[in-house]
């Protein structure tokens, strides 16, 4: 009789134990949900290799002496270039990787094919655009209107299926390049951002990192020529939004820093249009119906001869 009621009563006490440690785990599981889930060493590690590495190359192209590396030898900007492709698909990697979205491998394995590849036509055409510049080549002046393109002989080179044009055109580079990877990458991370409870705020670790990450798409639209890329990309993150809303799901800390940063950058390179709207130089390199300058033909129409005054 005493057996049956100690076990009856340990079997109560140990439910109710078991009852309290469910309660306790469930209210700090909640808990650690409510805060903001921002990835800040996968976010700082992509600015930081972006403006590092991507910007870098293009500023020690330009701003360096010539006289410090050899034509016939690696500068520092193809250095910067090597390194940039091997960080870059090892961020993208670990994106997906967090990404609360399940994605097929197949999938993430060619989008990691895909910026090797495209990282890798970079680095040729921009070794090419160094050693160009070295010889008098003008980044605001189409291939054309260059005085070292007019010396080539026979002319016909120059428009004819061997014209340098075909590496730097937009569509050729926006094909060959790394650029649809890594917007795909973006947006498929942000498809997952999405969560079943109120609307959660960014960290004032992310409002930090906006600044730089907004200057970065900005350079990245503008520079690498991506306008059409990047806002296709834009509206689809608006159009998941909708959709996510229609069914109760709002965006985390994460998908609110990738859409304050693409539209601001958005916003930015509308302003930078508008102060370079009636430049006649540009515009003759820009003939097209989307006109967006490059900073580096900026820089070498603008500012490399004042410098040099």
């Amino acid at each position: 009789m005493h057996s049956s009621v100690r076990k009856r009563q340990n079997s109560a006490l140990h439910a109710a134990g078991f009852t309290s440690r469910f309660v306790i785990s469930y209210f700090r599981t909640e808990a650690a949900l409510s805060k903001p889930r921002f990835h800040l060493d996968l976010w700082l590690g992509f600015i930081i290799q972006n403006w590092a590495l991507d910007v870098g190359q293009h500023v020690a192209m330009l701003v360096l002496s010539a006289d410090w590396f050899p034509a016939n030898r690696p500068g520092a900007a193809e250095y910067l270039h090597i390194l940039y492709n091997v960080t870059t698909p090892l961020v993208l990697l670990e994106m997906l990787e967090r990404s609360p979205r399940m994605l097929p491998r197949l999938a993430v394995r060619l989008s990691i094919i895909s910026v090797v590849m495209g990282t890798s036509l970079h680095l040729a055409t921009d070794s090419i655009t160094r050693r160009l510049v070295l010889i008098g080549y003008q980044l605001h002046l189409s291939v054309r209107e260059n005085p070292v393109m007019k010396n080539i002989k026979p002319s016909s080179l120059v428009g004819s299926g061997s014209d340098p044009q075909i590496l730097f055109s937009p569509i050729n580079h926006l094909i060959f390049s790394s650029y649809v990877p890594l917007f795909l990458a973006l947006f498929l991370f942000f498809s997952g951002c999405f969560c079943c409870r109120k609307q959660e705020t960014m960290p004032a670790a992310a409002w930090m990192l906006l600044v730089p990450n907004i200057a970065y798409y900005w350079y990245l639209i503008t520079e690498g020529q991506t306008f059409i890329l990047f806002t296709f990309t834009f509206f689809a993150m608006m159009a998941t939004v909708m959709h996510q809303r229609r069914r109760g799901m709002l965006l985390d800390a994460n998908g609110l820093f990738l859409l304050y940063s693409f539209s601001a950058a958005l916003s930015l390179v509308a302003l930078w249009v508008v102060c370079l709207w009636s430049d006649a130089a540009l515009r003759r390199k820009h003939p097209g119906l989307i006109y967006v300058p490059q900073p580096c033909a900026v820089y070498t129409l603008h500012l490399r001869h004042n410098n040099q005054t």
